[in-house]
């Protein structure tokens, strides 16, 4: 009887962004790593390059092992669109194992609000949303990500390549992991990705950098010795543990008391201000009494508060967006009662399913140009 062989796949070549892989790659090949900077910088400025044997000026071993293990980018956008204001653009991109995440560019004018009642300097200004997840095992009732489930983790690689894709369209100032999944949870992944977004040739502040979770207790007493300088911002959306819970089914697995010991251990090493993201939900904790509670919670914090209009996700929602009213009331309490500065996200891409919370693969098919309106920059909050 004849033997029957199965062809195997040849293995998947990985990202040339994978920082901690192609280091090792090249040290282990003897190779200077110090090459490594002049590849990326080529493949953001060639976005089109399909080959990495074009890169000018390595060593003959370099570009053996590059053709061999490695590709300038693996994940491919497939589609873009715009906010009919113009100031967001959606961007879906396709990753190497089929699956695809979302991420937002948004654009701002500085100028266009103020900071110590004067009108603040700068200008043109664009902030990325970056997924850190296929999807999120968070589990949130709010938002659409969470009704995907978790499907996998983005290898660093694949983090950076949302940064060089949407490079294409506007010169990025400002990354925050507020997009797809639970950037805490990918924590090796995250840690790399940053650590080539702040180096060469991206050479992003980590001052301009905003991770957000939604409380993973063991990552936060690790963020400032890993990331030191990049902000954080924690999802609390509640001022109880009891409301978190129904609507955060993950904050049983992180008591909000253990939670605030954690950001105040972290605030006192770091001695940096903490971002508090709240979304508004209407008659679930966007009350008078929860604001009370809030701010009590806070009283011993450096703390900024975004409150986030809730945007709708479909039908099946349970949930409906707070009043004008009730938003001015709690911010009112926050800031007269309890000197909180707070601010009102001002929401960007509702249009596209954009916006916080709104982020799971869909994309309208068309896509609009030209110049956008452009909008103060709640992310680039000086403080």
């Amino acid at each position: 009887m004849a033997s029957s062989s199965v062809a195997t796949a040849p293995p998947s070549r990985r990202s040339v962004f994978d920082a901690a892989y192609i280091r090792s790659e090249f040290s282990a090949a003897g190779i200077s790593t110090h090459f490594i900077p002049l590849i990326w910088k080529y493949v953001l400025q060639n976005p089109w390059c399909g080959d990495l044997d074009v890169v000018p000026s390595l060593p003959a071993a370099a570009y053996a092992l590059l053709q061999q293990k490695f590709r300038p980018t693996t994940s491919t956008l497939t589609a873009a669109a715009d906010s009919k204001d113009r100031t967001t653009t959606k961007l879906l991109i396709r990753l190497q194992n089929g699956e695809s995440v979302e991420s937002v560019i948004m654009r701002y004018d500085t100028t266009l609000g103020k900071y110590g009642g004067k009108p603040r300097s700068g200008g043109v200004r664009a902030t990325l949303c970056v997924s850190s997840q296929v999807g999120c095992k968070m589990g949130c009732r709010f938002c659409a990500t969470g009704t995907m489930g978790f499907k996998s983790n983005l290898s660093s690689g694949e983090i950076v390549e949302q940064l060089v894709h949407a490079s294409r369209y506007s010169q990025i100032r400002n990354v925050v992991f507020m997009g797809m999944g639970e950037p805490m949870n990918n924590y090796n992944a995250l840690v790399e990705a940053i650590g080539v977004f702040t180096g060469s040739p991206f050479q992003l502040s980590p001052k301009r950098i905003t991770v957000s979770t939604v409380g993973i207790i063991h990552a936060i007493n690790k963020f400032n010795g890993d990331l030191p300088n990049v902000n954080l911002a924690v999802s609390l959306h509640a001022p109880d543990q009891d409301i978190r819970c129904q609507i955060m089914p993950a904050a049983r697995a992180f008591p909000l008391g253990k939670l605030m010991n954690a950001l105040q251990s972290y605030q006192n090493e770091s001695n940096r201000t903490i971002f508090i993201e709240y979304i508004m939900l209407d008659g679930v904790n966007d009350q008078e009494e929860h604001a009370h509670q809030l701010g009590k919670l806070l009283g011993t914090f450096k703390a900024v508060v975004n409150l986030i209009p809730f945007n709708p996700i479909g039908s099946s929602s349970n949930f409906k967006t707070s009043s004008d009213q009730n938003v001015k009331k709690f911010q009112k309490v926050l800031r007269g009662i309890y000197n909180i500065r707070t601010t009102v996200r001002q929401e960007m891409g509702q249009d596209i399913a954009g916006a916080c919370g709104q982020l799971v693969v869909s994309l309208p098919d068309e896509r609009s140009s030209g110049d956008a309106t452009l909008l103060s920059d709640i992310e680039d909050l000086r403080i």
